[in-house]
């Protein structure tokens, strides 16, 4: 039986892009020091470079894990109102995470940009403990429904003609 997986053409590459452009929240998959999978919805963004990020709490669970483990997996691309879920589009990243420091001089320029799209997350960033999380994507999966699976490079999840 042949592989089900395509590797990534221009339509499985925009889908791709698109998704991440359009989602507003993630569900983050990482592994807690016992090795327990734990599953959890988190915010997302892209920064300017058009890369996935979040505004996390140092008090969460999930935190301390990518602390510990910074290899982790977000899954974005929400359902229709109609038909059956599992045909919509959704995009598996495989990643790992890196925190930014509110001292960094970048955090004042990551802010603005996320609230751009995330005015909510105004309030938590007046929090101590919420700081910035980086997903440096190492490889994606995209369903793009029945029969359109693809695999992705990190490459194919830049903007045409950046340099990222």
């Amino acid at each position: 039986m042949p592989d089900p997986v395509r590797p990534a053409d221009d339509d499985a590459r925009g889908l791709a892009r698109s998704l991440m452009a359009s989602a507003r929240f993630a569900a983050l998959g990482v592994l807690l020091d016992d090795g327990s999978p734990l599953v959890t919805r988190v915010a997302f963004g892209l920064d300017p470079q058009g890369d996935p990020v979040s505004l996390i709490s140092g008090l969460a669970l999930h935190t301390a894990a990518l602390r510990q483990r910074p290899a982790c997996a977000l899954l974005v691309g929400e359902p229709g109102d109609k038909g059956d879920p599992l045909s919509h589009p959704r995009l598996s990243l495989m990643c790992r995470a890196g925190f930014l420091s509110r001292q960094d001089p970048e955090h004042e320029v990551l802010a603005a940009h996320y609230l751009s799209r995330q005015p909510k997350a105004k309030l938590y960033l007046q929090l101590a403990d919420f700081t910035f999380v980086r997903f440096a994507v190492t490889g994606a999966h995209l369903n793009g429904g029945f029969g359109k699976a693809f695999r992705l490079a990190a490459a194919d999840l830049q903007p045409p003609g950046s340099t990222g």
